[in-house]
């Protein structure tokens, strides 16, 4: 199977399995090892609008939205956690927005004018409460006991994304308004000690959108703190697309389409201390979910080709561990996550993320599996480098040893190394690890001294990293040569015609060499006229000789920051 490029799913760092379902592979980068599995089941609709994880009865709830016409009626597929299809429930109206009672026994979901309540190991409707009617879409958050939704109020679909929105709250069978509402599908998301997030997705009547934390607690309301994001010239607004709490809920992570990953503080929504790295240029924040063991991060995205969808990652933004990257690319398992599109299994253990097509006309489900245990990685016997004198502007090999505990790679793992000289530090790139262990780095240094590589492993999900190794070379001018060809004898009336060669190695001069033409006869030492190098290192040198006997010619170079100076004679016996 060609895991560098093929029409179905490919993975672009640090893992590699056997993929259930669709027989697929992850391919890895800094590092790649058989540690992550992902199965992949095809959804059976053509709209989505939510996922729940009942981690007590190990079910994921997937529904579409089919908002497009009131008489359409919904789909809620079931599946168990090994993508395994249970069942699949139609409702009487179109579904939108899904959520679990905290003891995970009732699953809500939001019909067009109502609140249906199912079983959740019977999958039987239990109960069904009153709502406004919705033509747009709900948002469904369990919170404090309590269930909270939206209810979008328009009757028009394409006035939805501008739509003014309540949110509502489930009490004794029938709805209540909550007093909060404002333009566009607002979004909900539950979290640890009675906490509950809003957000407001940017639309033509929210040039500033908002994102806001309540306090849900002892079945009340209060509104906590409140972001907008834009400057004061209106640059920097929120492109809402998803939420998450951190598993202790003191953080909130933003999946935001113009800026990429933000992380807040919950108490104030400030900017956290420590940020995400950037996502892989190309990509647009999606989709963003914390596992419920507080270890991993997953970020989704929408990205086209080799660009990586879905970053799984440690949830400490600290730490520099690379993360697994998924692509998702065809028919087999769609191109990008689709926002709100991922939650976890409560222990961590799972991620399950929905993922679309380009157009948003087909759904898959990934139930992907992180690697339960890291082992050691280590280089060995030190770096070596080739040739022995390295010089300015040529290639060098660095060579090393990387040896790691636990399953062998299905896909080559990586080292990444930089060099220091004496203008700063510069990134030579990563190395591919064969089979044995061993890797070349290759590097064309252009400065003369020492030069320090230094060869990081930055481990993986699977792997830790390895502790840096470094190796000094010292670095030399490029030689350079001078050759002439000289008639044995010339004449006083015909003159001498030496022809030569300047050759400089490693880096190219920035400009044609000008060569010093001394001549040295009977009557004394004298300069001629320098010649310049023609672009394809010939020269000529013309001369009418002052004197008889041996005439020496002398041409020299006198080298650069780059390059050896170089010379050389040709002696020329002149007759009269």
């Amino acid at each position: 199977m060609n895991t560098a490029h093929r029409p179905g799913r490919l993975a672009a760092t640090m893992l590699a399995a056997t993929l259930a379902g669709a027989g697929l592979t992850v391919a890895v980068a800094p590092a790649a090892h058989a540690a992550a599995s992902d199965s992949v089941v095809k959804l059976p609709f053509s709209s989505y609008s939510a996922i729940a994880v009942d981690s007590v009865h190990q079910r994921v709830f997937v529904a579409d939205r089919a908002t497009d016409y009131y008489t359409n009626k919904g789909v809620i597929a079931v599946y168990d956690f090994r993508g395994e299809r249970l069942t699949t429930i139609q409702t009487p109206y179109y579904v939108s927005g899904l959520a679990l009672s905290a003891d995970s026994t009732k699953l809500y979901a939001g019909l067009r004018a109502q609140i249906q309540t199912y079983d959740t190991t019977t999958f039987e409707p239990a109960m069904l409460g009153y709502a406004a009617t919705d033509d747009c879409g709900r948002e469904l958050a369990f919170s404090g006991g309590q269930l909270y939704f939206t209810t979008p109020n328009s009757r028009y679909v394409d006035e939805c994304s501008t739509a003014q929105s309540y949110l509502d709250v489930a009490i004794n069978g029938s709805y209540s308004r909550t007093g909060w509402n404002d333009y566009g599908k607002l979004t909900l998301e539950s979290g640890p000690g009675d906490r509950m997030l809003m957000g407001q997705p940017r639309n033509n009547k929210a040039a500033n959108p908002f994102l806001t934390v309540y306090d849900t607690s002892n079945g009340s309301l209060v509104r906590n703190a409140a972001r907008r994001f834009a400057d004061s010239a209106g640059n920097g607004a929120l492109d809402l697309k998803d939420m998450a709490f951190s598993a202790d809920g003191s953080k909130v992570a933003v999946a935001d389409a113009a800026y990429g990953t933000r992380l807040l503080n919950t108490d104030d929504l400030s900017d956290a201390a420590n940020a995400y790295p950037a996502l892989p240029a190309g990509a647009t924040a999606s989709s963003v979910a914390f596992s419920g063991d507080g270890k991993y991060l997953a970020r989704g995205a929408a990205a086209t080709g080799s660009t990586p969808d879905l970053l799984l990652q440690p949830a400490d933004p600290t730490d520099s561990t690379a993360p697994l990257e998924f692509v998702f690319e065809g028919s087999l398992d769609g191109d990008r996550v689709a926002p709100r599109g991922m939650e976890w299994s409560a222990d961590g253990s799972r991620l399950f993320a929905v993922t679309t097509n380009a157009v948003g006309s087909q759904f898959w489900l990934h139930i992907i599996q992180p690697p339960a245990v890291q082992y050691d990685v280590r280089f060995t016997g030190g770096l070596t480098h080739s040739p022995a004198q390295a010089v300015a502007g040529e290639p060098l090999s660095v060579r090393g040893k990387l040896e790691f505990d636990g399953p062998a790679p299905s896909t080559p793992l990586k080292v990444k190394a930089t060099r220091v000289d004496a203008t700063g530090t510069h990134d030579v790139g990563t190395a591919t690890v064969k089979a044995d262990g061993t890797f070349t780095i290759l590097d064309e240094p252009d400065v003369v001294g020492d030069a320090t590589y230094r060869v990081s492993f930055l481990g993986d999900l699977t792997h830790r990293p390895a502790e840096d190794l470094t190796h000094t070379v010292t670095v030399a001018k490029a030689p350079t040569s001078i050759a002439l060809t000289a008639p044995a004898e010339a004449s006083l009336s015909g003159g001498v015609t030496i022809t030569g060669t300047f050759t400089a190695q490693g880096k190219a001069l920035p400009d044609r060499a000008v060569l010093k033409v001394v001549r040295t006869d009977q009557l004394g030492t004298g300069t001629l006229s320098s010649v310049t190098v023609a672009a394809d290192g010939t020269f000529t040198i013309d001369d009418i000789p002052r004197a008889k006997r041996d005439v020496t010619y002398t041409v020299s170079w006198p080298g650069d920051d780059l390059h050896t100076a170089s010379t050389a004679s040709a002696t020329v016996n002149v007759k009269r």
